[in-house]
This record gives structure tokens, C-alpha cells and sequence, in this order.
């Protein structure tokens, strides 16, 4: 694929990932490299632009990462963030120094409008600070452009040289105006056209994927979710009924979700073989109430029914992943080909022959992952579908499993994703879905007692699912869901509001 291209170098910051997010926001393709990258292959990729990321440590420690001088005599434009700012200064000799007061949240600062950085922008505003060092000294050809009242190198530039460096995270949404500035480095800055869109990426990575397939058979183990759902439509603009996609229902998704999995793609040129499973999977979890042990059984049977249905195609040329961008960089390995050979895959069925791996999503964050779903003609409802576990229900439902608690969920969860959709609050919140509780308490409804289920319902607000808060859902919402699962649910008469974060808790209760 043929974009103009940023390289971001990984400092080892907490947000390297937000700021290579940012970038293509912008409409400019980047890739995320470790810190350590040879120069050489830097060069080679010819990028416009490179950014530094922020990172743990202090420039001047005698084991901290480092850059050769010469990245900054290349001609390329340099961003450096936090970290990236303070290495940039000490590289090129200025000289960085131990702060008395640490900046650390939203701190007012002041910019000098005519830098590009700050092009357009307000001359007070905020800014995220995160950093017990400074800049205490330029280097030669560099003017302050930023500054706050602890810090008086928020920012410092050579326009001349093209090298620019911001002690505080633009990336980050605390920072306001923070990817404008952003969008002023990489067009005002690097010359960048935008030429990074999903249609764009789209046709280029159906040309590469049918040039690579010819006439082999393609097989996807279809789980419904964003990734597998915009993979098959991918592989099948590219290969149409060359691909055969295997979609195991092993009973626990959620209430009709099946169905609309198999409705999706039934106008879609591809082989789609559903496998309903319930009935296997319900018989090896009978008894079973560890939550461990579920997935552990869920995921083995699983994998003996795609086995199972694999063999009937016979010979399988290609095999399908569904490994997005955040995968590779987490991993610190690998290039970013839309198609890479691979020779074995860890956690798949040892019997599968086939002679590569097609990772057609490889290059995208999961964002783009839905914005290539809406590009291709995938039903929004699986394009914007919740996380959801692999062993699905099962592990919602607290103890063990049976066909009446999992009827009582699927009712339940269906009405709480409901009236969270029509409050609006659908893409707001992350993730949300309703837990069925092993705990039975006293109601009354009408004129009689009652001993039913207490339902949990859980909603989180998160950039990562690393950490997450609790959605502040309002009460009037709440209140209409308790009201309606309570009245249209049977066995059910109390409904509780998960309000606990991660950490300490999961988002997931088992």
C-alpha cells in the first residue's frame, strides 16, 4: 500500500497507541515502532513525518533510551512528546533537569500563536502535564513557544530545521485542541494530504488479498464479533466463494444474535456454514459452575466443532486472523503487510494444512475496524456490536447453566440494550450487558410474595479496557429498565447497578 507515512518511535509511554490513533484520525497512515529501530530502516520507509512518544524514564539516567543525532540532520520533520521533547533537548544540547514541582493533570498554559504548532488556536488554554523533569535549557536554534507557570518549556521549536517538541500529551482529550495541534504538525509541518481513508484501504487490500489467493480456499472461524464480521466481508469482496466461514453457535449468545450473525451475511457471495451447538455445549457444562472451568470447557469444544466441520471442506489453503494493529504493537514484532506468512499458529486445531495466514485488519486500530465494516456493507448492528466474551452468556450467569437461566438473561440483557440505544447512550457507553445473579431475595408483585433472581446490570466507560469506570447512567434510564425487565421478565424481581471500576474490579464478573 502506497500512503504518505509518520512513523511514531515507542518511547514506552502509557498513550503511544492514542498518539499513532490520533495521527490517522487525521487522516495519515502511521506505524508505531520500538525506539530502537536502525536508522537505516527508518530512512528506508521514507517517512514525512516521525514523531517521540513520551516515556518512563529520565533522559539523563545513563540506561535510558536514546536516538542517534543524526534522525533530527535527516530533513524529516520531528514531533517530540513529553519524553520525546526533553530527549530531543539533552540529543541536540540543551539541557534537562529535575523539577522542583512535578506537573501531573490539567494545567493552563500559555501559547505563542505563531508557532504552526498553535496555528489557530487560543492563546490561554489547558494542556495534560505528566512529569517530574524539564527542559531548563535550549538547545542552539530552538525558541520557547509554550509555557505554564511550573513549566517554562511547555513547548519549544527550529522551525528552520523542522524540529518541534510539546512537554505536555496533545493526544490525550484532556489537552484541548490537542489533536489540532497535531493536524497542524503533520500538514503544516510534514506536507501531509490525507491520503489515508478506509475506502481507499479498502480497495488497495482487496487487490493485494485476490492477487495473493488466486483460486486457494480461504476458511474463517466467524464469531460474530466486529473483527470476524469485517474480515469475512473483506475476504469476501476479495475471493467471494473461494472463502467459507464456519460460525459455531454454542448457544450463549445473546437473544436473537444468531440469527442476525446468519442474516448478515446470507446475501454476502461467501460459503456461510452455521453450526447450532447448544445442546453439545449445554451437555459438557452441565454441573459446572466454576467460571474457569466454563470457558476452559467452552473454548475446547469449540474448537472440536470447528475441527469437525473444517474436515468436511477438505484442503485449506489460507486460514484467516483476526489480529488488529494494537496486537502487532503490543507484540513488538512484525511488519505491516495486509498479508503475512506464518508456518504454525498457536491455539488452532494442529490439523488444519494450510500454507499461510491472511490478516487483512493488521493495520487497523479497532475504530477503523468499524469504520471498514460501514466502507463494506456490513449491518451496523454487527459493526457496532458490544464486546462480548467467547464463551458468551455462559459466564453471565453466575453458577451453573441451564436453559431456563439463559432464557431469563437473554430477555433481560435484550430489554437493557434496548432502552440503553433508544436513551442515546449506545456508543457512549463501551460496554454494557446484564448479569444473572446465583442470588434469589424476598419481593412482592401484586398481592403475593415473591423469592426470585436479583439481575446486575454492569455499563463501563473506557479508552482501553485496561482500566474502566463505571458509566453514569442517569436514573431516569435506570429506572425505566428495572421497570420493564421486572414487569416483562419472569423470575426476576430486583435489579442492582454495578458501580464498582476496574480495578478493582473486572468488567466481566467471571
Amino acid at each position: 500500500m502506497s500512503h504518505q507515512q509518520v512513523i511514531v518511535l515507542d518511547f514506552g509511554g502509557q498513550y503511544n497507541q492514542l498518539i499513532a490513533r490520533r495521527v490517522r484520525e487525521c487522516g495519515v497512515y502511521c506505524e508505531v515502532k520500538p525506539c530502537k529501530t536502525p536508522i537505516e530502516e527508518i530512512k528506508k520507509a521514507n517517512p514525512v513525518g516521525i514523531i517521540f512518544t513520551g516515556g518512563p524514564n529520565s533522559v539523563y539516567d545513563e540506561n535510558s533510551p536514546k536516538v542517534s543525532r543524526e534522525i533530527f540532520e535527516l530533513g524529516i520533520p520531528v514531533l517530540g512528546i513529553c519524553y520525546g521533547a526533553q530527549l530531543m533537548a539533552q540529543t541536540l544540547g540543551g539541557t534537562v533537569s529535575t523539577a522542583t514541582t512535578r506537573e501531573y493533570g490539567k494545567t493552563e498554559t500559555d501559547y505563542d500563536t505563531a508557532s504552526i504548532l498553535f496555528d489557530g488556536l487560543s492563546k490561554k488554554d489547558i494542556s495534560w502535564m505528566s512529569h517530574g523533569d524539564y527542559i531548563s535549557k535550549l538547545p542552539d536554534g530552538f525558541r520557547v513557544c509554550a509555557s505554564s507557570a511550573s513549566c517554562p518549556v511547555a513547548a519549544m521549536e527550529n522551525p528552520e530545521k523542522k524540529l518541534y517538541a510539546m512537554q505536555f500529551h496533545p493526544e490525550v482529550n484532556h489537552t484541548a485542541n490537542g489533536v489540532k495541534m497535531l493536524h497542524n504538525f503533520l500538514y503544516k509541518a510534514c506536507g501531509c494530504v490525507g491520503d489515508w481513508t478506509m475506502g481507499d484501504y479498502a480497495k488497495t487490500a482487496i487487490e493485494e488479498i485476490r492477487a495473493k489467493v488466486g483460486s486457494g480456499k480461504v476458511l474463517l472461524a466467524l464469531s460474530g464479533g466486529v473483527d470476524s464480521s469485517v474480515a469475512a466481508a473483506l475476504l469476501s469482496k476479495a475471493v467471494g466463494r473461494n472463502l467459507t466461514c464456519i460460525f459455531v453457535d454454542h448457544g450463549f449468545m445473546r437473544k436473537n444474535e444468531g440469527d442476525e450473525v446468519e442474516a448478515a451475511f446470507k446475501d454476502w457471495d461467501v460459503n456461510f456454514v452455521r453450526v447450532n451447538a447448544k445442546e453439545r455445549f449445554m451437555s459438557k457444562l452441565r454441573g459446572v459452575s466454576d467460571p474457569e472451568t466454563k470457558r476452559k470447557t467452552i473454548g475446547e469444544e469449540f474448537i472440536r466443532v470447528f475441527e469437525e466441520e473444517a474436515k468436511k471442506i477438505g484442503k485449506v489453503d489460507f486460514l484467516v486472523q483476526g489480529t488488529i494493529y494494537p496486537d502487532i504493537i503490543e507484540s513488538g514484532t512484525g511488519d505491516a503487510a495486509v498479508i503475512k506468512s506464518h508456518h504454525n499458529v498457536g491455539g488452532l486445531p494442529d490439523y488444519v494444512d494450510f500454507k499461510e495466514i491472511i490478516e487483512p485488519l493488521r493495520l487497523l486500530f479497532k475504530d477503523e475496524v468499524r469504520k471498514l465494516g460501514i466502507e463494506l456493507g456490513l449491518d451496523e448492528k454487527l459493526v457496532w456490536r458490544q464486546p462480548f466474551p467467547g464463551p458468551g452468556l455462559a459466564i453471565r450467569i453466575i453458577g451453573e447453566i441451564t436453559d431456563e437461566k439463559l432464557s431469563i438473561l437473554q430477555d433481560a440483557d435484550y430489554i437493557f440494550r434496548e432502552e440503553i440505544a433508544k436513551a442515546g447512550l449506545d456508543k457512549q457507553i463501551h460496554q454494557y450487558f446484564a448479569v444473572l445473579t446465583n442470588m434469589r431475595s424476598v419481593g412482592v408483585m401484586g398481592d403475593g410474595r415473591t423469592y426470585d433472581y436479583t439481575l446486575a446490570l454492569r455499563g463501563v466507560t473506557t479508552t482501553d479496557f485496561m482500566t474502566a469506570d463505571f458509566a453514569k447512567i442517569p436514573y431516569e434510564v435506570l429506572e425505566k429498565i428495572s421497570a420493564r425487565i421486572v414487569n416483562e421478565v419472569k423470575s426476576i424481581n430486583r435489579i442492582v447497578y454495578d458501580i464498582t471500576t476496574k480495578p478493582p474490579a473486572t468488567i466481566e464478573w467471571e
